[in-house]
């Protein structure tokens, strides 16, 4: 049998390095490592010295973005400085996630985008991960309070509702970017799905900017439709087609159990 070389283009960000490559069960594998600091402090006794490396004895796997429609990972030996004073070791953090997180910065930008006119069981399942873990990076978008750029030009805004099973039915507004319909932005989040919700998200956006929206896509509800009109003055409501879907659905099975009942 003949074997073949392929060559794989990678965007990584700076100071990522690949050093091996494998297939893994579907899944691509990559192992990295990363520019480590000059010198560390310790974070018990508070001591600065010149990076004192040591390495843990276990692999971490870090959930990437997919590659050619399968998943990939980020393999690594998490690396610790080891304080010369008070013997104390502290793990040196990976530029490419956040702390205590099993995926990468640019895989969690990538569910927030998924999550644009979806659902949280539609997102899980479509990139293989648990409903928790997609839910648990929404959290963190919704306690994060990141600011809108003023200069940042929208011509198209999302307003949408998502419920958090896990969080006994917690639902969130969810606002986006949808200028470029291929890359849609998350803007703000916000707990609950009424008009204080939806005015906390609008509330983000200057004066000007809510001038310039010209389209909003919106759920099916009376809620977002209305606020809308109110602070987009030149901007008209779009149903967005995943809500008359899903409503469409709602009304099928209503008729089909109608019939079965009669049956």
């Amino acid at each position: 049998m003949s074997t073949v070389s392929v060559e794989i283009e990678l965007d990584l960000p700076d100071g990522v390095t690949i050093r091996g490559y494998e297939r893994h069960e579907g899944s691509h594998v990559f192992e990295v490592d990363f520019d480590l600091p000059e010198r560390c402090l310790c974070t018990k006794c508070g001591h600065e010295v010149e990076s004192n490396l040591r390495y843990r004895n276990d692999v971490l796997a870090i959930r990437d973005l997919d590659l050619q429609g399968q998943p990939s990972f980020w393999v690594y030996q998490p690396p610790l400085h080891q304080c010369p004073k008070c013997r104390q070791r502290t793990q040196i953090p990976a530029p490419f996630k956040r702390p205590r997180v099993t995926y990468t910065h640019r895989f969690e930008q990538f569910v927030l985008e998924s999550l644009v006119g979806s659902s949280v069981e539609d997102v899980a399942r479509r990139l293989s991960v648990s409903a928790e873990m997609v839910e648990d990076i929404l959290a963190h978008q919704l306690a994060a309070e990141h600011e809108i750029p003023a200069t940042a030009q929208i011509s198209s805004l999302g307003m949408d509702e998502l419920s958090l099973k896990k969080r006994h039915k917690l639902y969130v507004t969810v606002m986006s970017d949808l200028t470029d319909p291929e890359h849609p932005r998350v803007l703000a989040v916000a707990t609950g799905r009424d008009r204080a919700a939806a005015e906390a998200c609008l509330s983000k956006l200057t004066p000007e900017q809510r001038s310039g929206v010209r389209s909003h896509r919106t759920d099916m509800s009376a809620v977002y439709p209305h606020i809308c009109a109110e602070w987009l003055p030149n901007s008209q409501t779009v149903i967005d087609r995943f809500h008359v879907a899903k409503k469409l659905g709602e009304i099928v099975d209503r008729v089909r159990k109608k019939h079965a009942n009669l049956s």
